[in-house]
């Protein structure tokens, strides 16, 4: 029987690098990439109900539609690949629900643990690698073209940063926190360091 194999996610506010830095990661250890919401074929409706230009769902609609994407997700990608000894790196996890719904749209921290706990059975990722730039860094690498979340207003990004770091510090063992400022290869030297030290 294979060992299990570990469950990196990795989290930030938008275009704070995590997506580049999750793909370097995963074929710096042979993993497993995947993504919350769309790491499923049910996973990609989802996000295009949550991310799209469709109707825009009511603030408590928007947590559970990210629970049922959670909770696809583990069952068909993440549980299955850990099982097989393989490493599984996601760009989003548990920590999104908690900063953009709880510390972002002011959603009781309590209840959406509980929902995260439902959702995914209490797995939750070993590792979480909170990617951090100013929301004014982000706000110029987004362009024109933004989904819904991208959108949202200065004081938003910043409740959600915030959420973040807090969550972070909250929680030391499983999250590190690194800079995401400088050359790509700049932070994904500092991601694999922080990665090796655990």
């Amino acid at each position: 029987m294979s060992p299990r194999g570990r469950y990196i996610a990795f989290e930030g506010w938008e275009a704070s690098g995590k997506s580049t830095q999750a793909r370097i990661l995963a074929q710096q250890l042979n993993g497993v990439l995947t993504r919350e919401p769309g790491g499923t074929d049910l996973g990609l409706a989802i996000r295009d109900l949550l991310l799209g230009d469709g109707p825009e769902p009511t603030e408590r609609a928007e947590a559970l539609l990210f629970a049922a994407d959670r909770a696809q997700h583990l069952a068909e990608v993440v549980e299955p690949a850990l099982a097989e000894g393989r490493d599984v790196i996601t760009d989003r996890s548990y920590g999104s629900t908690l900063a953009y719904q709880g510390h972002g749209r002011g959603q009781s921290l309590d209840e959406l643990m509980r929902l995260v706990e439902w959702s995914s059975g209490g797995l939750l990722p070993d590792i979480v690698v909170l990617i951090t730039v100013s929301a004014e860094t982000a706000d110029s690498r987004l362009g024109e073209h933004r989904d819904r979340m991208e959108s949202e207003d200065a004081d938003f990004a910043q409740r959600v940063i915030e959420g973040f770091v807090t969550l972070a510090n909250s929680d030391p063992s499983r999250w590190l926190i690194v800079d995401g400022d400088g050359s790509i290869e700049e932070v994904a030297q500092r991601v694999a360091e922080a990665v090796d030290a655990i």
